[in-house]
């Protein structure tokens, strides 16, 4: 009799034990008050092929492996993903509230550049999901989660019926919140590429604008001030048929457009973020909802803040004395520059 006391005892005592333990572990964490957005920027750069050396036998990343045919190594993979930190911070003292980025082989790639040199400073996190492209390359977003606190994170599938076996990047979707829980609607885009002609791929591209149009329609019928920041590489102009028609993305002069281009002027001056057979195009672009110009209690953006990172440091000049964005590989040649696109950044006031 004695031992069954003694052993109801201490089943009554583990018991209560697990108890407090269960009510310890279900304690809602305190909540972060996310610290001030004014004055930091948000940036997008497609970063031209960041792989990591591990082979993927569900995408075609051969040639960036170590035996490949490109001799991709840890050595070319960490100064890869130094150069990328350094050309998101030029000239900045602070590092970017938001990075939208392109041509990202996985979330690994992500998780090692947030650790790299002054970027480990920042407690970014990633907002990322794999895409159907063949080659493997998705989208992904960096953000500082001090100031930026993520509610939906997901994809936005491009399909075209009309291609057989069409496969590529699918739209980061990212809902958010700001300090004073101001919403934030981000797009992370990259486009099909102009491979085969301009012309003949432009389907291609004016159905990644009708997915995004299609999704921006619904948010702005919830909320017509809702904030939107569409970023990418479209592989088309600001003008071109994709983005000013069918996405309806107008120059910031057009006050009846409720979405504005931030780099149409600098198509217009002859800039851009990639230089193709010596021409300048803006493929790289930040197009925003109207809501952030009205002047209201919103969040506001200048758009003469919004600007390409030209800088030497990013660039290289060839036989013909054209400046072109400094690559990381010319075919099989390994040249060790950043990206065959350049940066494109703007500030939340």
């Amino acid at each position: 009799m004695k031992k069954t006391v003694k052993l109801y005892g201490v089943l009554c005592f583990l018991f209560l034990i697990g108890i407090s333990c269960a009510v310890s572990y279900e304690k809602p964490a305190k909540k972060i008050k996310l610290k001030p957005y004014a004055g930091r920027s948000i940036s997008f750069y497609n970063v031209e092929n960041l792989f990591d050396t591990i082979n993927d036998p569900n995408t075609i990343d051969e040639e960036f492996l170590p035996d490949g045919k490109l001799v991709w190594n840890t050595e070319r993979y960490n100064k890869k993903l130094s150069h990328i930190v350094e050309a998101l911070t030029l000239n900045e003292a602070e590092n970017p509230m938001i990075i939208g980025l392109v041509e990202i082989e996985n979330y690994r790639v992500l998780t090692d550049l947030i650790k790299t040199g002054r970027f480990a400073q920042t407690k970014y996190k990633i907002a990322h999901k794999e895409s159907p492209d063949a080659r493997g390359i998705d989208c992904g977003l960096l953000y500082d989660s001090e100031r930026f606190k993520p509610l939906v994170i997901t994809n936005l599938a491009v399909t075209l019926d009309s291609v057989p076996n069409f496969k590529t990047r699918d739209i980061l979707y990212v809902q958010g919140e700001l300090a004073g829980k101001k919403k934030l609607h981000i797009f992370v885009n990259h486009w099909p590429s102009r491979r085969g002609g301009q012309v003949e791929s432009e389907i291609k591209r004016v159905r990644a604008a009708e997915v995004a149009r299609k999704k921006i329609d619904e948010i702005l019928k919830k909320d017509p001030k809702a904030n939107i920041i569409l970023m990418g590489d479209l592989n088309d102009h600001p003008n071109d048929i994709s983005v000013e028609q069918t996405l309806k993305a107008k120059p910031t002069t057009d006050v009846t457009a409720d979405l504005m281009n931030l780099m149409y002027d600098d198509q217009l001056a002859g800039k851009g973020t990639h230089n193709f057979k010596g021409e300048w195009g803006v493929l790289d672009q930040f197009i925003v909802s109207s809501t952030f110009f009205n002047g209201g209690k919103g969040l506001v953006i200048d758009g003469n803040d919004a600007k390409i990172v030209y800088e030497e440091i990013l660039l290289y000049t060839d036989k013909a004395g054209n400046k072109k964005p400094s690559t990381t590989y010319g075919g099989p040649n390994y040249y060790g520059g950043y990206s065959d696109h350049l940066p494109i950044t703007l500030k939340l006031k």
